[in-house]
């Protein structure tokens, strides 16, 4: 270990100018030279046992990694899950059907209301959690975490068509919005309906990889609106991925970084530009007691970013085809 070594390094030459002085006679006294001697056997102590804390250390980051590496997707943190979409979806059609207050700065009050659009037109994104309730009370998830944001972004000077000519285009949305997409295919595709592959990397902390489908559906509101709703129909953790022996991991292997998504998408031209909303509501596992530092910035800050990261990616394709 090089950190134990350069000390015992560094230990050596005290002791040694310690018996040069004293054995040149420069009257050093016995007592002072027992201290010289002890401090020079503490040095050598704190050493030995930071060495070996930094080794139990690694061993102990190594050991908590393996332990959080898989979780299992319980029955009844599904059913919480559906249950969520199930309540989500009936609020989004609900004001599809109404065709007020398509963007959520809408619901602001009017000076907000105000300076959100301002900012907006500013090019920036605006954010905000979400929390869907059953009769007024929280939905509870046990053994897992509902993420739930929405996100909204103007492009200036686009048509609703040039939004939709980069959100359908999946055969390149490797390229649109890498590196968070990794690779992108069109499976299927008939009309307004598509099936689609993509590979995310996800990294905070550490790093996850996933195969992914999605079921998207695309519906026309009028010639000025649009709106689509995409289901992920599987997802699953890739091990070794770009090496070989890459494989999905079973379910049973799985860290649980990300079980389900379903997102909602509205675009409505007007102001000289396309406004363009995502909101998306995902599952990841619940964090462990004594594992938040490992688990917890992923699971917990990758939904919000991840979606500020599309709509900005967004903004900037549709801008580059222009």
């Amino acid at each position: 270990m090089p950190l134990l070594s350069a000390g015992f390094a560094e230990a050596r030459p005290t002791l040694s100018v310690f018996r040069d002085l004293r054995g040149e006679g420069l009257g050093l006294t016995e007592r002072f030279a027992g201290h010289l001697a002890c401090m020079a056997d503490i040095g050598r102590a704190v050493v030995f046992l930071l060495g070996v804390l930094l080794t139990f250390a690694a061993g102990l980051s190594a050991s908590e990694a393996a332990g959080a590496a898989t979780m299992s997707l319980k029955p009844t943190t599904v059913a919480a899950f559906d249950e969520y979409v199930k309540l989500t979806d009936a609020r989004n059609s609900d004001e599809l059907r109404r065709g007020t207050n398509l963007l959520w700065i809408d619901g602001l009050p009017e000076s907000e209301r105000a300076q959100a659009y301002e900012e907006l037109k500013r090019g920036e994104v605006k954010m905000q959690r979400m929390e869907t309730r059953e009769n007024g009370e929280n939905i509870r998830c046990p053994g897992g975490m509902i993420h739930h944001w929405v996100g909204v972004v103007f492009i200036p000077g686009a048509k609703l068509q040039d939004v939709l000519r980069i959100v359908q285009d999946y055969d390149h949305h490797a390229q649109y919005y890498g590196p968070d997409v990794e690779r992108s295919k069109i499976e299927e595709h008939d009309g307004d309906h598509f099936l689609v592959f993509l590979r995310f990397r996800r990294h905070k902390v550490i790093t996850v990889v996933l195969n992914t489908r999605h079921d998207v559906r695309y519906f026309r509101d009028s010639e000025m609106r649009e709106h689509s709703r995409s289901s992920a129909v599987h997802i699953a953790e890739v091990e070794n991925a770009g090496k070989n022996g890459e494989r999905e991991k079973s379910p049973g292997e799985e860290g649980g970084f990300l079980w389900r998504m379903e997102t909602w998408w509205r675009m409505e031209e007007r102001d000289g530009g396309v406004y363009v909303q995502s909101e998306v509501v995902s599952l990841t596992r619940d964090i462990p007691v004594g594992l938040g530092w490992l688990i917890g910035p992923f699971v917990t800050s990758i939904p919000k970013e991840t979606l500020t990261f599309t709509l900005d990616a967004t903004r900037k394709a549709v801008r580059a085809q222009r």
